[in-house]
Parts: C-alpha cells; structure tokens; sequence
C-alpha cells in the first residue's frame, strides 16, 4: 500500500490495513452471513450458510410496492444475501454487474468518479436510494450491510420524484430481528486482497434487539498493479416493540474509503486520431492492461459517509399501518485524478510518444435531511380488495462543490523539443505513452477553493393502489406530485502558481412542479403465473439531465440566453409475463418494453436552441431467479436494448446512432450445484456486446467511432463445509484472464475491468 502526500501544502497520507488489523475486524469469529430461508425448506442443503429459495415472496421493502414481485406489473429484480455473499461483491459496482440491462459510466469532467450505474441506457446515479430514502451524493458504495438490493426497471417518478426514467435502485439494509445470530468472515486472496466482517444480531428480551456490523479490507485492483484501495465500516442498529404492533429501529452507519483513483488508458484521439500507431479497433489504444498513467505521489480518493436512521411504525387497525423514516446523512467524495486524456494532445519526440498528464478533481460534500411518512395496508371495498399506500415526501438536500487548483512545482521532466511543457499548471508531468510511470516525483500545492453551493428542497405527495378483482385481474395504479427547487451560488476560482487570487460569484435558482403517474393491469390465468401491461412516466429536472449526482446549479438550468428549461419527460410502456415453477422455488418474468425520452434542449440551428431532443430505448428482458431443484440455484437473464438517438442537433453526425452505455446484448447467470451436504460448486458467466462510450463525433471516423468491446467473463465458485458451522469458499473471478474494457467514456479514456483474482473465504457462525 502507498502514502499518497503533496508537498506539504495540503498532505493526504493513506494508513494501510495491516493483515492483522483486517483479521483483527474479523477476529472475534469467523462465519457466514446469516441464512436467507428456514434451514429445512425443501430440503435443501445449506452450503456457506446461504441459500436462495424462489422469490414469489420476496418483494421490494418500501410499501409503495403494493404487490408481490409475481404480480407487479414491470421488471423488477431483487439480489438476495445470498448472491452477495456466493459472489463476494465488495462493492455496489460489482453486485449490480450480475443483473444484466445494467452498465457502468466513465468517470470524467462533471461527471464524478463514483458509482455511476445505466439502467435502460439512462444515467441512474442519482436514483440510489437506501431502504427507500434518496441517497444523494457521489460515493463508492459497500456491501457489508445490505440484506438484498432492489432494481427496479423503467420510468420510476411515481415511486420516487424526479429521476432519470430508466429505474432506479433500493439498497436494503439488514435490520434487528428476534432471532440471535452471530457470523463473521475473513478472507483472502491475490493481489493482496484481505477483508474481514462480522454480523451479529442479539436479542435484547422478547421484544428488542440490537445488530451490529463491521468490516475491513484491503487490496489491489487485479491487473492494475498501481492501484489500491482500503476501507472500513460499521454499522450499528436497534429495535424495540419487534412483534408487537408499535416498532422502532435506530441505525447509524459510518464508511471511509480510500482508493487509487484510475482513468484507465489512453484514446486514439490523444495520438492524433485516425493515425494513431498501435490502435485497436475501438478507438483505445494497445497498452499493456496494467499501464496506469496516474501518480502515486499526487492522486487520491475518499470516500467518508455516515448516516442515522430512524423508522417508526404503528398497526393502527388491520387495515392501516403508519410508518415514518427520517434520515440525516452526510457524505463527502474527494478526490484528484490522473486523467491520460486530457493533458493535451501526445508528440513524438526522440523515437518515443509523450504526453501530459492532466487532472480531475472533486471535492462534494453532500447532507441530506429527509422525512417520509407512508400510511398503508388493505381493505375491501364490494368484492374489491385494495393493497395501498399513501404518503409524503419532504427533503432537503445540501451540496458543495469545488474542483481543486492543482500546481505542479516539480513533476517528471518533459524530453527536450516536448512543446508546451510549462503551463498554468505547472512544470513537467510527462510520461511515455506506452510505459508510463505511476512513480514519476511530483510536488506541488493543492488547493481548494470556496465551493459552489446549491440547495434542493422536494415535497412529493403519492398514492398507490392495487385492486384486486377476484383471483384473475389486478389493477396497479399509482401517481405522485413533486415541488422540486433548486437554489445557490456557482463559484469560479482564479489562480496564479496554485495560489487562488480571486472568486466569482453568479447565482442560480429554478424550481419546477410536475406530476407522474403509472398504471398496470395483471391477468393471473393461474395462481403461480401473471400476464401484465403497463405504462409509466418520468421527469428529470435539468440539473440532473446529465446524470451527475450533484449538479444543482450552472447553466444546465437554462440555455444559453439563460431561460429555465422544462424537466424532460420520460413515457413507457411494458407487456411482460412472470411464471412461478417447481413448488414457486423458482422465479422467471420476460417484458418488452419501449422508453421515449423527449424534450432535451439541441442546438436546432445556428444559435437557436429548443426542447425538441428525443431518444428512444426498446427491448426485451428474460429473468430467472431461485432453485430448479432443492440442489439447483439460479441467477440471472438476459438483456436486449435496441437504442437510437432519434434527434440531436442539426449539425450532429450522431443523429440515429446507438446511445452511449447502452450495449444490444447483455447477459448473465450465477448458479451454484449442492453436490452432497458438504460440497457446493458453480460460477458465473457474464456477456456484453459493443458499449459505446458516447454520442461523439471526431477525427478518424464521427459519429459513435468509440467503444468498448463486446467480451465474455467467467467466473468460478466452490465451498467446502467443513463441520457444521464451519464452511470454506472459493471464488476465482474472470478465470480466463479476459483482457476486456469494461467502460469508456467516448472522450478521454478507457477503463480495463479487473484481471483474474482467486479469493478464499473461511466462514463461522454461532
């Protein structure tokens, strides 16, 4: 592991986790996380302490959700625990890849370095949400304390606000029960992987309990010998009146992250387009998967969050339950950055190619404060039988943004007859392009400027039905209304030598009512299956048209004469079956569905603007989810998106090109095979075809002329118990070593997804 420290004028060193401090998180036990299901259901064996049975009964937590998965009219997938746990995410980027339809944003410019997941080929960094509460902010998310993850597919206003209309996605988090439990885990792996968790539930009485959860790890990113990262986090909950019909439950949750921050490699573009020696066919260029162009001595990344939760809820009758979630959280995401396409264009000198490095950077401390009220239940009105839920929404969001002043006083050395080697940034920082050096010296002073800041206040009022006509027919409908406003100040620094000499000031307002709605009508031919249509609408404000997580202010608000743009809309429509087989152990749904986003500003002629942009995503998706056999389980589906951007700007060479980050094909499958009652084997196979990384034009060939390429991945897992509280598990990912690109952001530069790792995980639990 490696100190990151600036000269002195602003220092960020990096304390590793030492193998004993990792082993230490885990030290007081080591075991599985906790069981999905009753260890008898169906017989089936329970290797690793997990199991995923079919999810006819599984639903999203929130209780604007008024039907069982089988009977919601759109696509939903829930990631259970177990697939957590067999899979050994870490990260919210890596679950999410084991859901096909979802791909993952590049980082660059205003767009942050964090998680920044395309549902439907919409930008969704902003519908994150954690048991059902919007989580604003950039961050790299973890996994140790989530119970299941929800994705829900397609236009989502109604549900939750604004958004960006492809879906979005509910971290669940796990919770006190009555039931004690104490687990753990240690692990270890290659490329110095090491991490350690306990989860421990422990009844308090016959009504209380409290959880905790904690986790340390450490590692390199496979592949990317440069790049490192350290973490840990706890979590802590309680709850009292469990079983009774008043129930409370107080939670804080505290992550600090610290990564290498990566950009990845170079594009043809930064050696002059078309002409680019050693090219490969999608624009990146052909360097070794491990050349990291970044510097040790400069770049860094942190991610802090810490969040208090409070929900409470009251059975007032058999037909209405109250609930009330409030939340303060604060989150900060920092980071500088190596960005290798963005230093100026790269020059032969002396028989090599050169470039300088450029810089991003982010400094965004976002706090929210939210409160959401749902009353819900059932009643029968006639031989009508209504599951509903009505509620209120109210939130205020506060971010600072800054983008620091970056000088360099000595950095490498640029060879002689390289042009342009003193700049407003500094001296040096060259490298060669095909053997950069991440070890390269550097000093200089970081600065950080006033933040701009914006505030966003939302009151959203919804209501939701599902009428029941009999055993045939429901009816879903749903419909929510949003004041939505934005204020604040945008702040631009002016700097001499890294020393900020003066600010400017410019304020920015907006707000924006809108009103959304959904509706799905279910024909249940039968008990385990259902046959549905629905339709859906979205809105997405333009300060977070782009999909940044925290753009409240700048004159994304308006067009160049500065007039306040309307939200742009979202319509779709979706047909779909859900089935239910073998005893309901096993789940499978297929939809069509058919998005329109229109009213996005474009450039309509020389200087005039109007709200007339359109784009369009249709497709299918296959999912399957639970166990064909008690032994038997299975994840997954597959995704076909047929995306077109219907119309740009007048002069656009991208008009009716495939949308970035929206690949045709993607698919994915994890399963696992209970041999006997000690021994469990399977793995994971994972596919995408060509993503383009954005609708650009440009030398060498316009339009869509970047992508990354289509790859296959494979993964591979196996889990031994050795007694019955003791199980070992392996997983080796991408057992093949595929050499593939798992994102690129069409200007600047590609990402490589991570190289093989094996990891072997000893698990306990009491």
């Amino acid at each position: 592991m490696n100190n990151r420290r600036t000269s002195g004028v602003r220092a960020y060193a990096r304390k590793a986790l030492t193998p004993a401090a990792v082993a230490g998180v885990a030290g007081l036990a080591l075991a599985p996380q906790l069981a999905l299901a009753d260890e008898a259901a169906d017989n089936a064996t329970e290797v690793s302490g997990v199991q995923v049975e079919g999810h006819q009964a599984l639903k999203p937590s929130s209780p604007k959700y008024t039907a069982q998965l089988l009977d919601t009219p759109r696509s939903v997938t829930v990631i259970p625990q177990a697939v957590i746990t067999q899979t050994a995410a870490t990260s919210l980027a890596d679950l999410l890849r084991t859901s096909p339809g979802i791909t993952f944003g590049a980082g660059e410019g205003g767009q942050p370095l964090a998680d920044r997941p395309f549902i439907r080929g919409q930008a969704s960094g902003n519908n994150i949400f954690v048991d059902g509460i919007r989580d604003s902010g950039g961050q790299v998310r973890e996994v140790f304390n989530l119970e299941q993850v929800e994705v829900i597919k397609g236009p989502d206003s109604a549900y939750n606000g604004r958004g960006s209309g492809g879906g979005s996605i509910n971290l669940t988090t796990k919770r006190p029960n009555l039931e004690q439990a104490i687990a753990a885990s240690a692990a270890a792996g290659t490329d110095g992987f090491l991490r350690g968790t306990i989860d421990a539930n422990l009844p308090v009485g016959e009504t209380s309990a409290i959880r905790f959860n904690v986790m340390g790890t450490q590692g390199d990113v496979p592949g990317r010998d440069s790049v490192d990262f350290d973490a840990w986090g706890a979590a802590i909950s309680g709850a009292v009146g469990l079983g009774t019909d008043t129930r409370l439950t107080g939670s804080y949750y505290h992550l600090t992250r610290n990564d290498m921050p990566d950009y990845g490699v170079p594009l043809y573009t930064k050696l002059g387009g078309a002409t680019a020696p050693r090219t490969t066919a999608s624009g990146v260029l052909d360097v070794p998967r491990d050349s990291f162009y970044g510097l040790k001595a400069r770049d860094f990344q942190k991610t802090e969050a810490d969040v208090v939760t409070l929900i409470a809820e009251h059975d007032i009758n058999e037909a209405i339950t109250f609930r009330n979630a409030f939340r303060v959280a604060k989150t900060l995401n920092d980071y500088v950055v190596t960005n290798p396409g963005d230093g100026g264009a790269a020059q032969f000198v002396a028989g090599e190619w050169w470039m300088k490095r450029g810089t991003k950077s982010r400094w965004n401390e976002a706090v929210t404060v939210a409160n959401v009220t749902d009353f819900y239940g059932k009643f029968q009105t006639g031989g009508i039988e209504h599951s509903y839920d009505v509620g209120l929404e109210l939130s205020r969001e506060t971010n600072r943004n800054a983008s620091y002043v970056i000088y360099t006083t000595a950095g490498a050395a640029c060879p002689t007859g390289f042009t342009g080697a003193t700049t407003a940034a500094g001296v040096g920082d060259c490298t060669r392009v095909y053997a950069p050096n991440p070890s390269d010296p550097w000093q200089g002073v970081i600065a950080r400027p006033d933040p701009s800041v914006n505030y966003t206040n939302t009151m959203g009022v919804y209501a939701f039905d599902t009428m029941s006509f009999g055993d045939k027919w429901l009816l879903n409908v749903g419909i929510r209304f949003d004041d939505y406003s934005v204020k604040g100040r945008d702040v631009g620094a002016t700097s001499a030598q890294g020393v900020i000499t003066g600010t400017t000031i410019t304020p920015r307002k907006g707000d924006w009512q809108f009103t959304n709605y959904q509706v799905g009508l279910v024909y249940k031919p039968v008990a385990n299956g259902s046959l549905y249509a629905s339709y859906g609408t979205s809105s997405t404000p333009p300060t977070i048209t782009g999909g940044d997580q925290n753009t409240g202010t700048g004159t994304g608000m308006g067009n160049l004469a500065n007039v306040l743009l309307d939200p742009e809309e979202i319509t779709s429509a979706e047909v779909g079956v859900k089935w239910a087989f073998f005893n309901e152990r096993l789940s499978t749904s297929a939809a069509i569905f058919h998005m329109t986003r229109e009213n996005a500003q474009i450039l309509i002629e020389n200087g005039v603007y109007a709200q007339v942009g359109e784009t369009m995503v249709q497709g299918l998706e296959i999912g399957v989810t639970g166990r064909v056999t008690p032994a038997w389980m299975v994840f997954g589906g597959y995704t076909y998106m047929d995306s077109e951007l219907v119309r740009g700007a007048y002069n656009s060479v991208n008009q009716g090109d495939q949308l970035a980050n929206t690949p045709e094909h993607t698919f994915s499958l994890f399963t696992t095979y209970d041999l006997n009652e000690h021994f469990s084997f399977g793995g994971g196979a994972y596919y995408s075809s060509d993503s383009y990384g954005g609708n650009q034009g440009g030398a060498g060939g316009g339009g869509n002329r970047i992508y990354a390429p289509s790859y296959w991945k494979f993964d591979l897992y196996a889990a031994y118990r050795i007694r019955e509280n003791l199980d070992l598990q392996l997983n080796i990912k991408n057992v093949a070593d595929e050499d593939y690109i798992a994102q690129t952001n069409g200007v600047h530069h590609a990402d490589y997804g991570p190289a093989r790792q094996a990891i072997l995980t000893l698990n306990y639990r009491f």
